[in-house]
């Protein structure tokens, strides 16, 4: 398979480089400075030159708190470039794979979200997130939404790095315990998006690792893989955080990957064993 991907320098994006190359995929990897893909022009060139068969979208401004003073930037960045990717991926028949996100929904259901619950995002990246859907949809068939959730990775910037950087610093910890979800770690997402690249599976997926926790419990299984007390990590509310937060987080990202499920994939590992395997590689470097 020949596959173009963007966002190649962040960390789900180097983990589907590899994968790819791995597998024996002609890769086309672009960081941000290799292709701006707010960039119509940018976009159709790259892709009408290289007739990729697969496009893996895993390009997005994901400061969700700097989204919200600037939605302008997240819009171009989140919702329009992807129809410039949807245009130029329909002009040389290529499948585009665009990963999403657990903002698309309000967090409010008592229950995992499955594919076809109605979306309601309450933050600008949610918004520009779910715009980004809808203009990659237009494709019908030659298109996958692909939702994941608390993605984290030995590359780029995660909450696994940063539990680890403030546990090192400090003796004490607190994190939220009212807000639930799935980790997902990139080197298990990665193979699940050249898959669905290479079969063309169609419409909305959720991809997760399995089992749920809150961002308390995340921060004690990072802290306990360190080899630290997780003790020292202390449950908070949300309402609590100082000083708040200026995007409103779901209190459920829990994401059932129904489709996947149906369509025959098996299910991603339960998080803690990637984890682990994230905190040792870290600490090794």
């Amino acid at each position: 398979m020949r596959v173009l991907i963007t966002g190649a320098g962040g960390q789900l994006g180097t983990d589907l480089v590899a994968a790819c190359t791995a597998a024996g995929d002609e890769v086309h990897a672009f960081d941000r400075a290799g292709l701006d893909i707010m960039s119509r022009s940018s976009v159709h060139n790259a892709i009408t030159s290289l007739q990729p068969h697969a496009v893996v979208n895993c390009a997005a401004w994901t400061a969700v708190d700097a989204c919200e003073a600037d939605p302008d930037r997240a819009l171009a960045a989140n919702g329009m470039a992807v129809r410039w990717l949807a245009e130029a991926s329909n002009r040389v028949g290529a499948h585009l794979v665009q990963v999403s996100t657990d903002y698309v929904f309000d967090g409010t259901l008592d229950r995992p979200y499955h594919e076809w619950d109605d979306t309601d995002p309450q933050s600008v990246y949610g918004i520009t997130k779910l715009i980004g859907e809808q203009e990659a949809l237009v494709l019908g068939p030659a298109a996958t939404v692909v939702r994941t959730s608390w993605v984290c990775g030995v590359h780029g910037a995660n909450m696994v790095k940063t539990i680890m950087r403030l546990a090192d610093a400090h003796p004490q910890l607190s994190f939220v315990a009212d807000q639930v979800g799935h980790p997902t770690f990139t080197h298990d997402l990665a193979p699940v998006l050249r898959r669905l690249a290479l079969d063309r599976l169609s419409g909305v997926v959720h991809a997760t690792n399995q089992t749920s926790c809150s961002w308390y419990q995340f921060a004690t299984e990072v802290v306990a893989a360190m080899g630290k007390d997780p003790a020292m990590v202390q449950p908070i509310a949300t309402a609590d955080l100082q000083p708040p937060r200026p995007a409103p987080r779901p209190a459920n990202s829990v994401l059932d990957n129904a489709v996947l499920r149906m369509a025959g994939f098996a299910p991603l590992r339960d998080f803690r064993e990637p984890l682990r395997e994230t905190v040792a590689a870290l600490l090794a470097e």
